[in-house]
């Protein structure tokens, strides 16, 4: 059981330290692959222009990291919303998701992902998702054309008016209409609005191909063993699912800016400290 997961470090922690001492602690810890988030102080994306895409692969396989996502920043206040209103803001998101394509595209990292954006609080919620509705229409065609799976994940209640829950995501996902947009299971955001893992699936199934996975307590987005979830029964539940997908520990909080690589490590020793529990228990 779980010989078919890949674990994926991400960098969003790292804000404070160089990309190269991200993918270096990554090789440290044991980690073979990592989901690159983009940080401008670490890969800068917009509407105007990217980051050289060879110099990010480069790097990473300098380190022996193979790269499987590509997460763009896309929340409140950044530029780049899905929900954009007026014209010069959709034509500079959709200029910026293109951009982050190209660089998944070049970086062959497969996926991105992505949000349903927000809206405005004083306009009507609907428009906003109309708007979010086309937009993703738009990127997820382009992501096509240029052979990148987009994901889409839920966001928390504090970050957006729009798809905060499995039943929301599955509403939004039916007025898209295109099954080319998968699915994102991020465990903050289905712990925040009451959803679970089972529930995920019952509700997505193999359309979930990639999960932001981390630890929760009092805030979510933790290092494994910094909050209260049982890792053991999180990773029976994905297998009792049939996932086999990666797992990118998305570590997200202040706490952890001076020794990022501590978080790393200790996400990993948990991982496979779980692992073997669940070995033990199936045997």
């Amino acid at each position: 059981m779980g010989e078919t997961w890949q674990i994926a470090a991400m960098n969003c922690h790292y804000r404070f330290y160089s990309l190269e001492s991200f993918f270096r602690d990554a090789r440290d810890a044991g980690y073979a692959a990592a989901e690159v988030w983009c940080g401008p102080m670490h890969v800068a994306v917009d509407w105007a222009r990217r980051d050289d895409s060879q110099a990010l692969v480069d790097l990473a396989e300098r380190y022996g990291i193979h790269i499987i996502g590509i997460c763009p920043e896309q929340t409140n206040p950044k530029p780049a919303n899905m929900a954009a209103r007026g014209e010069g803001a959709q034509a500079r998101t959709l200029a910026t998701f293109k951009n982050v394509i190209d660089l998944a595209r070049d970086a062959h990292a497969g996926k991105i992902v992505v949000t349903s954006g927000w809206g405005f609080l004083d306009e009507p919620r609907e428009d906003a998702w109309k708007r979010s509705v086309a937009m993703l229409r738009s990127v997820v065609s382009y992501a096509d054309e240029q052979g990148v799976v987009p994901t889409i994940e839920a966001l928390q209640c504090d970050e957006t008016n729009l798809a905060r829950s499995a039943e929301e995501l599955e509403r939004l996902l039916d007025d898209v209409a295109d099954d080319r947009l998968a699915v994102c299971l991020d465990l903050g955001a289905a712990w925040r609005a009451g959803d679970t893992i089972p529930g995920y699936f019952k509700r997505f199934g193999t359309r979930i191909k990639h999960m932001h996975f981390s630890d929760i307590g009092q805030v979510s987005h933790l290092a494994w063993g910094d909050g209260a979830r049982d890792l053991p029964s999180d990773l029976a539940a994905l297998a009792r699912c049939g996932y086999a997908g990666p797992l990118s520990f998305e570590i997200v909080n202040a706490r952890y800016h001076t020794d990022p690589a501590a978080a790393l490590s200790q996400s990993a020793r948990q991982y496979r400290a779980a692992l073997d529990t669940l070995k033990e228990v199936y045997q």
